[in-house]
């Protein structure tokens, strides 16, 4: 399961996106590495990961 914190910087990624009219096509939960993947956005692929701690960053970071 998510943590608190993660779950929390979850909805605010994904309210983030959609307030800049993102569309978000995956949101899985990986429990081996218990972080978060978003994948969003209209022409380019947005790619996010938040961790257990509730950061977040982009994939290619």
């Amino acid at each position: 399961m998510p943590t608190n914190e993660q779950a929390q910087a979850c909805l605010r990624l994904c309210q983030m996106l959609s307030s800049g009219f993102q569309p978000i096509h995956l949101f899985r939960y990986n429990p081996e590495t218990q972080t978060v993947y978003v994948l969003a956005g209209v022409t380019e692929g947005i790619e996010v990961i938040v961790d257990p701690n509730g950061k977040w960053r982009f994939a290619d970071e």
